[in-house]
Parts: C-alpha cells; sequence; structure tokens
C-alpha cells in the first residue's frame, strides 16, 4: 500500500492531529471549572475532583492496550469506535445530574479518548514515508503540545462566557468531523482486520495492567486529597498497585504474545528514551498544573486571563516543531535537541522561580517563551527516538508504552508538586508567622496602619483590630502560598538537570563492519504491517 499524497494526506494529518489534541485537551480542559462544577452538583472540591481521576486513570489503562486492540480489531474499526465512544461520552458528561453519572461517563471518555493518542500517531506515521517521519513526528509533536496548554484557555473561556457542560458538548462538532474524515480517507491495512482468529487474547495480563496501573494512578490522583498513607484506601490501593505491576511485568516477560510488549524496553536506547520520556511528561503537565494555579491563587488572574498568557509562547514553541522535523528528516541527531530542550526547561524553571508577586499577566511571557521552546526541543526528538532502532513489528508497541510513561510521568508530577507545595507551604507560614507576633516593631506599624485604615473607611473601631488581622493572616497565607509554588518551579527544574548525563545511553551501538544495505520495499511492507 503506497502512501497517500496530496489533499488525502493533509486529511489525514488534520483528523489525527486534531483528535490527538482533543484528547489531550480533556486531560486539563475541566481543571479550571472544578469550582462550578461542585457548585452546580452539591459537592465539594475534594468529591469533583475524581472528575479528573476516573479519566487519567482510563487513559492510563488503555493506552498501553492500543497496539494489541488495533491489532485485534483491525486499526481503522478501532479508531473509528474509540471516536465515537469518546464523542458519545462528551454528551453524556455534559447531560451528567449527578457526581456518579459524571465520574462514570467521564471515564468512558477516558476510554475512548486513550486510543486516540498512540493509533493517531500510528496512522500519521503511515502517511509518510520513512525518510519524511521526523517531520510526522514534528505535526505530531504540535498537537501534543497545544492539547494540554488549550485545555486551560478554552475551559476558561467557556466557562467564563457558557457553563461547565460546554466543555464537554464543545467535543461533539470535532468528534463527528473527525469521525467522518476518518471513514473517508484513511484506508484499511491489507489484512487489516483478519488476524484476530489467531490472536490469543491476554485476559491475565490485561487483569493485571489494569489492577497494578489503574491503582497506581489512583495513588498518584488522590494522594494528597486523601492524605497520603494516613488513609487506609491509599494503602491498600499502594499495595495493589506494587503487586499488579511486579506480576504484570513478570508475566508479559514470560508469555509469547503479551499484551503490552515489554522486551522492547530489552533495547537499550528505547529503555532510556523512556526515562526522558517520563520527566517530560513531569514537566509538560506539572508545568502547566503549577502555573495556573500560582497565577489565579496568588496573582489574581482569572481563569481565561490565565489561559491566554499561556497561548501566545506556546503557539510560538510549536511552530519550531516542523522546523525541528526537517532538519532531522535531513539526517541532523535527535540526541542535541534533546539536550538543549531539557536545559532551556530547566532555565525556564528557575526563572519563574524568581518572579516577583507583584507583576502583570505578561511578565511570564518570556519564561513561558523558553518553555514552549524547550518542549519543543525535547518532545519532538523523545517521540522520534521511541521507535529509532526498534524492529518495524515492534512500533505500536514501542509508541504505546512510550505514550503511557508520558502520562504517568504527568501524574506523578502533579502529585508531588501537590504535596511538595503542602510541605513548602507549611514551612514558609511559620517561619514567617514566627516573626509576626505582637510587640514584634513591623508587626505593630502593620496593624497599626490596618487598623488606622479600617477606622477612617467604616468607622467602626470595636471590629477594626480583628478584620486587622485577618488581613494579616491572609497577607502571610498568600505570601506562604507564593513562596512554595517557586520552590515547586525549582524541583521541576533539578529533574531535567540530573537526567541529562543520562543522554549518553540514547545513542545506538556502532556495529563493526560496513552497514548491510537497506532493502527499502521491505522496510516500508513490514512497517505496514506493523499498524
Amino acid at each position: 500500500m503506497s502512501s497517500p499524497k496530496g489533499f488525502a494526506r493533509f486529511i489525514i494529518v488534520l483528523t489525527t492531529v486534531t483528535a490527538a489534541v482533543m484528547e489531550l485537551i480533556d486531560t486539563s480542559i475541566v481543571n479550571v471549572g472544578l469550582s462550578e462544577m461542585a457548585g452546580s452538583l452539591g459537592v465539594n472540591i475534594e468529591d469533583i475532583s475524581w472528575v479528573i481521576t476516573s479519566y487519567a486513570i482510563a487513559n492510563v489503562i488503555i493506552i498501553p492496550m492500543t497496539g494489541f486492540l488495533a491489532e485485534y480489531f483491525g486499526r481503522k474499526n478501532y479508531y473509528l469506535v474509540s471516536m465515537v465512544i469518546f464523542t458519545i461520552a462528551s454528551y453524556m458528561c455534559a447531560q451528567s445530574t449527578d457526581l456518579v453519572e459524571l465520574i462514570i461517563w467521564r471515564f468512558v471518555q477516558g476510554v475512548g479518548g486513550g486510543a486516540l493518542l498512540s493509533t493517531s500517531q500510528a496512522i500519521l506515521f503511515d502517511a509518510f514515508t520513512p525518510e519524511e517521519r521526523p517531520m510526522a513526528s514534528g505535526l505530531f509533536g504540535m498537537g501534543l503540545i497545544l492539547g494540554p496548554t488549550l485545555g486551560p484557555t478554552v475551559g476558561g473561556y467557556l466557562i467564563e462566557h457558557f457553563s461547565w457542560p460546554w466543555m464537554f458538548l464543545v467535543n461533539l462538532p470535532v468528534g463527528i468531523i473527525a469521525t467522518i474524515l476518518a471513514y473517508t480517507f484513511i484506508d484499511k491495512k491489507e489484512g487489516e482486520g483478519q488476524k484476530r482468529a489467531g490472536i490469543k487474547i491476554d485476559y491475565i495480563g490485561i487483569a493485571l495492567l489494569m489492577l497494578g496501573i489503574g491503582t497506581l494512578q489512583f495513588v498518584l490522583e488522590r494522594g494528597e486529597a486523601e492524605d497520603w498513607f494516613a488513609s487506609d484506601a491509599i494503602k491498600t490501593c499502594a499495595v495493589l498497585a506494587v503487586i499488579g505491576v511486579v506480576g504484570f511485568i513478570i508475566y508479559e516477560l514470560r508469555i509469547p504474545n503479551p499484551v503490552v510488549n515489554l522486551r522492547v524496553m530489552k533495547h537499550r536506547p528505547y529503555a532510556f528514551t523512556t526515562i526522558f520520556t517520563f520527566v517530560a511528561g513531569l514537566g509538560l503537565f506539572t508545568s502547566v498544573f503549577v502555573y495556573p494555579v500560582l497565577a489565579q491563587r496568588v496573582l489574581g488572574f482569572t481563569a481565561y486571563e490565565t489561559g491566554l498568557s499561556l497561548l501566545p509562547p506556546t503557539l510560538a514553541g510549536v511552530v519550531m516543531m516542523p522546523v525541528i522535523g526537517k532538519m532531522m528528516s535531513k539526517g541532523v541527531s535527535p540526541i542535541p535537541f534533546i539536550v538543549v530542550g531539557f536545559i532551556l526547561f530547566a532555565i525556564y524553571s528557575w526563572m519563574s522561580a524568581d518572579i516577583s508577586p507583584d507583576v502583570g499577566r505578561w511578565a511570564f511571557f518570556v519564561p513561558l517563551l523558553i518553555r514552549a521552546f524547550g518542549i519543543s526541543m525535547s518532545q519532538l526528538p523523545l517521540i522520534n527516538q521511541a521507535v529509532a532502532g526498534l524492529q518495524p513489528k515492534d512500533y505500536a508497541a514501542g509508541i504505546s508504552l512510550n505514550n503511557m510513561i508520558r502520562q504517568i510521568g504527568g501524574a506523578f508530577g502533579i502529585a508531588m508538586a501537590n504535596n511538595f507545595v503542602s510541605h513548602r507551604y507549611a514551612q514558609h507560614r511559620a517561619d514567617m508567622v514566627a516573626n509576626t507576633y505582637d510587640g514584634a516593631p513591623a508587626m505593630t506599624e502593620r496593624m497599626t496602619a490596618i487598623t488606622q485604615s479600617m477606622i477612617a473607611k467604616t468607622g467602626d473601631a470595636s471590629t477594626a483590630t480583628a478584620k486587622a488581622y485577618a488581613m494579616v493572616s491572609g497577607a502571610v497565607d498568600k505570601q506562604a502560598y507564593y513562596l512554595a509554588y517557586l520552590d515547586t518551579f525549582r524541583l521541576i527544574g533539578i529533574f531535567f538537570i540530573i537526567v541529562l548525563p543520562l543522554v549518553v545511553f540514547l545513542r545506538k551501538k556502532k556495529t563493526n563492519g560496513p552497514a548491510a544495505p537497506v532493502d527499502a520495499k521491505a522496510v516500508k511492507e513490514a512497517m505496514e504491517a506493523a499498524h
């Protein structure tokens, strides 16, 4: 089967990238609408956060299984059904009238959405020749960066101008159009869906994957809210996660046809690529989480203003993706890009940690621009590295596993940030309270000024002192959170620095003697069979 050309290729690129962006937007779009959703459904913030957790758990379970499911059902069939599931579940989320119903449909949405990421990437790669695949990686990487960043922007706009159900309804026209285009322009591969009778379903592997990865994601997502190991639920799920993950690894390595081919990890460059992918996912998702919370909780930005401040620098970074893809398609090594990208992200983290609390919306533009360039220069080469050196038959497994690692890195980063902010907030608040006791010169001067201002405005001397103490306490809280978020930026930067020495292991081992000639036709046929 030849690669599509012209308009057909354009439609395939548009469809697959749009589907991936739609899935990634839904990982973060609800973050800015939790308060309104909680109020509408009559629950608290801790309960409504299950809307995020259920989607993430479904995503991280289904993503590593996409290679097997696409082979079993046929890739086009699986892709179309996943789009339909995602679109219908989006509509049902918008129509939900209680929390349990919303959580269930959000989980179903995650099952459909998880397939869109890896399958979109595989279909997109097939639309290009092997020599052009770095350019395909660039196009896919554009969606990878845009999705999580567009989420808060789109969500903030819809919350500000409409209502929370529109965060789900916005998927309907996109999902319907993408489904029609995929059905019309994406061809079935030769023999697709005809191997089902010869494929044994790895039921035990699927069960262990769901147990291990599902409970691990629960621990990472809900640990902070449940007070970590003070909670019996977290302790139980942590034990089940260890049993499930260890059992899954041992079992999958021992059977001939596993649901997830972990044997690709024996390839050294790929194994170390997953470490970099984990850190990149940690930085991508955690920065999109920490910055909006800092901007809204401390700096007083609205959800929409926060999203707008993220958008221009991100778009500038997205423009770099095809440029980097073009350079890599001409033979430029991806490794220097990875190094520079990780260094830029560390610089962004340190610059963000030095931002003054009295800043406007655009004070973050330069750090966020550096972040966007860092992500562009690291994500694309890592996407390419995820298949470089693997056998064509292992591409689907390599892509799926790499995408799962990125998602887990993001979940780990957000859980780490939540826990770290809480501890650093308590420490900073205790330090400041120790210097704001009654009788301290600065405290006395501040209290006197606030009290007199209150009396001048209200004429109520009896409550002025109490209100002054409340204002001072609020200012201390705000400053403590501000310092805690700055510490978190530094922590994120440390991850990007300490992993850099491992870049030496990304290089493929040199073979002795002249390289064997490559049969381009055979490679192309093998890659078509892989997907």
